[in-house]
């Protein structure tokens, strides 16, 4: 496992370099919160990880549940059992293996949706909320429930699959052919890119993805990610693509 730290978020890159899944630990004052659990291959890895620091586990929080960002979910929540597990409402059915749309869902479900997890969260996230020092923001697209989180004081945005950094910065759903695999799993790519100008407008200092390094003052290439990827798909609207 390689782990890279930038002030109190260490990123857990836990899978090898041609399909890097990242996990997160945000040292709160005298707490630990995970972000995403990798793939369960990962799960010892993690663990050893969280034990080498001197604080307790807290939270669990998952950004959304496609496989790769909660397989090591139930070995980490049984071996700390007073981590409190947070997801929100909307990716918590896709937890429990639920792929059916709601109302007003029309684009069909993509990406990897967990089958066998059998932890069940503890807190049902809506926008706004807080976990310790994190703030919840909706961010969906890539999935329907996708998350991100926002610290303000390092003005840090941990924003799952949102965005990627592998294979260059890029919006869920823009391919990247160097690693297509977070837009391949992307549910709406139009709903993707809304989020991803209300996260742009956050102007961050640090960003931290599922797939990929952290990027220091990323706000200029989240930008230009975002225009790139709105003017793909008003081309593609005008040539009569979907």
């Amino acid at each position: 496992m390689h782990i890279s730290t930038i002030e109190r978020l260490h990123q857990l890159q836990t899978t090898p370099s041609f399909f890097p899944v990242n996990c997160y630990l945000f040292e709160e004052a005298d707490s630990l919160t995970l972000i995403d659990t990798g793939i369960s291959l990962n799960a010892k890895a993690i663990y050893s990880a969280i034990k080498s620091f001197d604080k307790p586990l807290q939270s669990i929080i998952l950004t959304h549940a496609h496989a790769d960002h909660v397989g090591s979910l139930d070995f980490l929540a049984s071996a700390f059992p007073l981590a409190k597990v947070s997801i929100s409402y909307r990716d918590a059915a896709l937890l429990s293996g639920d792929e059916s749309l709601r109302e007003g869902e029309t684009t069909p479900l993509k990406g990897g949706i967990p089958k066998n997890i059998k932890t069940r969260p503890d807190r049902l996230l809506e926008s706004g909320q807080q976990v310790g020092s994190l703030s919840v923001i909706a961010s969906p697209g890539h999935t329907p429930g996708s998350i991100s989180l926002w610290h303000e004081g390092s003005r840090t945005l941990i924003a799952g699959d949102a965005f990627q950094t592998q294979g260059g910065l890029a919006v869920s759903g823009d391919t990247r052919w160097q690693f297509p695999f977070p837009s391949l799993a992307t549910w709406d790519k139009e709903v993707a890119l809304q989020s991803a100008h209300q996260l742009t407008e956050l102007t961050p200092d640090v960003l931290a993805v599922g797939h990929g390094p952290l990027v220091v003052a990323p706000s200029f290439d989240m930008r230009q990610a975002v225009d790139r990827f709105e003017q793909l798909l008003s081309s593609k609207k005008r040539n009569g693509y979907t």
